[in-house]
């Protein structure tokens, strides 16, 4: 469903639309600052069109001791500190738990400058209108410590600018920067990332690279960023499937020469077979040598039914559906298949394994909520591995319920620090790893036991 609402493909493009609309600040000599790392990508490409000067300005948000994902203030550069004291109040956090998620984030932020400026001085800002650019704002702290930040070093004027923001966030920040650009505020708005086809994570070799292309007298090599080169040895086409009669399922098929085995995506809650995240791993996993198979659950319609988002029973009869079309096509049906779950597709590629018996190899959950199909977990004799961020634990407690019910070949990994999304530094890198190694372990040589052991691994 999220992309069905993509307004940009990804941050360069949304970068260039931005610059557009920022034309109008070039004869002030502006310097273009970005907000590491989502942003480092929009305000290249903005400095680049204005021929400004770039840098970043490092930012962290401080998230609540027990929910990381929720923020109540933000850290950046110079000593700035912004907290919003009535939510640390409401939410009864004590000096020494706030002190501590303080002293964590400096810790990055620290590392974070050390890694991307060396010994290179952040460039003055001293009476100068300055352009702080991000890939999107949700609440805006991190956006109002830094401006805050860029104030107390001296600029003129401060112009926060982001492709897109929740509705209402002009009115809300406008007392915190001189102006406020933002191409889109759109309703719906439950997250930056549902906006964009592409957003991948942004790792720390993109960030400096693009700082030292910034430093060339010539962006334009740097801007193009052509895309890697596909694999020769790989096939890729697009399919459409039709589980019922009148009703078609895209799809997205990649089949390396040889292929180990093929891997259905089952995608889940506001999720879609374009999502960045699920394409990264399948990525990884064609690099191991297997076929994947990333495909839409629902339509386009069906999507915007939350009832049918959540409903397992209908997730799994079209992944059962997916599976036989996978079994009849030629070029498919010597291969052993797994399954790739995410959010409530977990759950769905848990019912419908558990219907098929030995017939899936193995079925990886990320990010999962297998507890949803937990009146089928006892009959699903597929190895399962259960992958969940170590920040994420509401989550996590959810899939230690559902370990306990399984009775096939299972374990938990937990990616430390990573919150439900992955988006951390590395994290979707080791989702990618582990998911790899668990398709390879249970290899096609390898029998699965037709009568699951309890207990698992």
């Amino acid at each position: 469903m999220a992309n069905r609402l993509a307004l940009f493909v990804d941050r360069r493009e949304a970068g260039r639309r931005l610059a557009d609309v920022l034309e109008g600040f070039r004869d002030e000599e502006p310097l273009v600052v970005a907000l590491p790392r989502g942003g480092v990508p929009v305000g290249f490409e903005v400095a680049s069109a204005l021929d400004a000067p770039f840098d970043i300005l490092l930012v962290r948000k401080i998230g609540a001791p027990f929910n990381p994902e929720y923020g109540i203030g933000a850290i950046a550069e110079g000593g700035v500190r912004f907290i919003r004291v009535k939510d640390v109040e409401l939410i009864g956090i004590s000096d020494q738990e706030l002190e501590a998620v303080v002293a964590r984030e400096s810790a990055e932020l620290e590392r974070r400058r050390e890694l991307y400026r060396g010994n290179e001085e952040p460039q003055p800002v001293e009476g100068r209108t300055v352009l702080l650019v991000d890939d999107g704002i949700a609440t805006g702290g991190t956006a109002v410590a830094a401006g805050q930040a860029l104030k107390a070093r001296g600029a003129a004027r401060v112009i926060l600018a982001v492709p897109v923001a929740p509705p209402g966030t002009e009115e809300r920040l406008a007392g915190e920067f001189d102006e406020i650009v933002c191409l889109e505020q759109p309703h719906g708005f439950f997250g930056i990332g549902q906006f964009y086809v592409d957003f991948g994570q942004v790792g720390d070799e993109e960030v400096i690279d693009l700082l030292e292309a910034a430093r060339m007298p010539d962006r334009v090599v740097a801007s193009a960023n052509p895309p890697a080169p596909a694999d020769p040895s790989a096939t890729e086409r697009s399919v459409q499937i039709e589980p019922v009669p009148g009703l078609r399922l895209a799809g997205d098929l990649r089949l390396p020469e040889p292929a180990a085995g093929l891997v259905l995506f089952a995608h889940g809650s506001g999720s879609s077979r374009l999502s960045p995240r699920n394409r990264q791993v399948a990525e990884a996993l064609n690099e191991g040598g297997f076929a994947t198979l990333l495909f839409d659950l629902l339509t386009t319609d069906e999507e915007l039914d939350r009832a049918k988002v959540f409903d397992i029973g209908l997730l799994a009869e079209r992944l059962l559906a997916v599976t036989r079309w996978a079994e009849g096509e030629e070029a498919l049906r010597s291969l052993p298949i797994s399954y790739f779950g995410a959010s409530t597709g977990a759950a769905a590629a848990l019912r419908a394994a558990a219907h098929l018996g030995a017939g899936i190899r193995a079925v990886v959950s990320r990010g999962g909520r297998p507890d949803l199909a937990a009146e089928s977990l006892e009959e699903v004799a597929s190895p399962t591995l259960l992958i969940v961020g170590g920040a994420d634990w509401q989550v996590l407690e959810l899939n230690e319920q559902a370990a306990r019910l399984l009775r096939c070949d299972h374990e938990i990994a937990i990616v430390p620090g990573a919150t439900h999304l992955f988006e951390e530094p590395g994290a979707l890198e080791r989702v990618a790893e582990l998911s790899a190694d668990w398709f390879s372990r249970y290899s096609p040589l390898e029998p699965i036991s037709q009568n699951p052991t309890p207990g698992g691994r």
